[in-house]
């Protein structure tokens, strides 16, 4: 039996303490100095291997990131999902930011492991990454600065082997596949919408003589929502209620037989914000906008390759479709236009058979929206529901659209006193949203503001009822052709627009 004088004393066990711990610590620094990097990874991982095969209890999921030659969407998914995940006990975390993007993405480094608890079963989670060519890093450890290739792939993107490897009670296999994975890609989802920068797609240079004509990319900055917009909240209502259901009706095109996408048509004169709306439309959906413009594309067959390349929870945006290009007759052979000649070979049917056709179903949640300022001039069959399924027509400015207005420019939430006369004036003239921005935004002086736009205002009316009476505004003035400040010169072809391209259609909208 040891008594306790055979113990030792406090002071020597602290001593004995320290020395070993030391020795420890000298040991560790000289192994990560002397053992290279790759080397401690893949020793790492080995203990872990054995580790697991004695422990019969554990069940192991393993996620690549690639499943052949396609990328694994689980593992992304996962990626983002863990990135939410860190706490202070992690030690190593990786982060990554490009040109484009706002946030700075976190990611797990080698070998780190995080606990998620998931209906009280704990669930550990491991993130390994292996390199299977060196040939890939230069002498330093690091990737070799090679140039990426034609499609953005990195020449170490396939020599190197990552994944995500889960462990959990043998017990629990049917809750965490049948539950908790679609959980994690439910949360996943949220988060990469929450961190979704919406992006403007157009069509790249050579788009035209190109056999495979693509897309080109920038970040939409347009600062464009419903809230700001000069619309009768009506009609803003009755367009977000239109959305929010499209959206939430995935099973439900799928049950009835219909490709999940919706058509809408914005009509109009210039200036009404038809454009805004559509900016405001993808960041409310968070819906990235492919502009598509006709008189670049020169066959079906590369119309066709570009509506196929537009991504899911996308917007095609044909803007002018009446006046972007001649589109040819269903029956008849194109006809390439004076304005702009080339060898038209994509007719009205290959456009409509992506809209509503066999084509239309390649694709999920895509929005199609065409603009004209002239309803009356295009083919009625681009205008029928299942292509066209909600025409907006965006009239000129109403009394509380300027309220809109006057709340977003010079921050007036409260009624002026110019706005009964302001409201007279747009009851007798027609003045587009885009006029009276321009008008608010000339000085910061709110009062001044309204002033100069009655000023406006009146100076309309004005115009309007010489041009109606048939009188000259300036009897002295001469009329140059080509002179856009003469009032004499702009009066004339009002006039005979006014009879002759049927605006009274758009009076009557109003």
């Amino acid at each position: 039996m040891v008594s306790l004088t055979d113990l030792p004393s406090p002071s020597t066990a602290y001593a004995a303490y320290a020395s070993i711990s030391a020795s420890f610590m000298l040991l560790q620094t000289t192994f990560h100095q002397i053992v290279p990097r790759p080397v401690q990874d893949f020793l790492l991982s080995a203990f872990f291997r054995i580790f697991k095969r004695t422990n019969t209890s554990l069940l192991n999921l393993v996620i690549d990131q690639f499943d052949g030659m396609s990328r694994n969407d689980l593992f992304d998914s996962f990626e983002l999902y863990m990135s939410t995940k860190t706490n202070p006990k992690t030690h190593r975390l990786k982060l990554t930011k490009s040109s484009k993007e706002k946030h700075i993405n976190i990611k797990l480094a080698q070998s780190e492991k995080i606990m998620d608890v998931f209906q009280d079963i704990e669930i550990k989670w491991l993130f390994i990454c292996e390199e299977s060519d060196n040939s890939a890093r230069n002498s330093s450890g690091r990737p070799s600065s090679k140039i990426p290739d034609d499609f953005g792939n990195r020449p170490w993107q396939f020599k190197t082997k990552q994944w995500f490897e889960l462990s959990f009670e043998k017990v629990h296999k049917d809750v965490v596949i049948n539950s908790y994975i679609p959980y994690v890609l439910e949360e996943s989802k949220a988060i990469r919408n929450a961190k979704k920068v919406v992006k403007l797609h157009t069509l790249a240079n050579n788009a035209y003589f190109a056999e495979t004509p693509a897309w080109d990319s920038i970040n939409l900055e347009h600062p464009s929502t419903f809230e700001k917009l000069a619309m009768e909240p009506s009609e803003k209502k009755a367009l977000r209620d239109d959305l929010d259901l499209f959206v939430q009706r995935k099973e439900y095109y799928k049950s009835v037989g219909r490709a999940w996408k919706r058509g809408y048509l914005l009509y109009g004169p210039p200036g009404t914000g038809k454009s805004s709306l559509i900016a405001a439309i993808a960041n409310y959906l968070k819906f990235d906008i492919y502009d598509l413009q006709l008189m670049n594309v020169k066959h079906d067959s590369g119309l066709r390759k570009l509506l196929l390349a537009t991504a899911n929870r996308s917007i095609l945006v044909i803007e002018d479709i009446d006046c972007s290009v001649e589109l040819p007759d269903r029956n008849a052979k194109p006809v390439p236009s004076d304005r702009h000649p080339r060898d038209v070979q994509f007719s009205l049917s290959g456009l409509l058979n992506f809209i509503d056709g066999l084509w239309s179903s390649c694709g999920d949640e895509r929005i199609i929206i065409f603009t004209t300022n002239h309803k009356d001039r295009l083919d009625p069959a681009l205008l029928r529901p299942g292509r066209m399924d909600m025409h907006i027509h965006m009239s000129y400015l109403t009394m509380n659209g300027f309220k809109t207005l006057a709340s977003t420019y010079l921050e007036i939430n409260h009624q002026h006193w110019r706005f009964r006369e302001i409201e007279q004036l747009l009851g007798s003239v027609e003045a587009t949203p885009a006029e009276v921005a321009e008008e608010l935004m000339r000085t910061c002086d709110a009062d001044a503001c309204l002033g100069g736009l009655v000023n406006f205002l009146k100076d309309k009316k004005r115009k309007r009822t010489i041009v109606e009476s048939g009188e000259d505004a300036n009897p002295g003035a001469e009329t140059t052709d080509g002179d856009d400040t003469t009032p004499g010169v702009e009066l004339i072809p009002k006039a005979k627009k006014i009879k002759t391209n049927g605006l009274q259609d758009v009076f009557c909208h109003k």
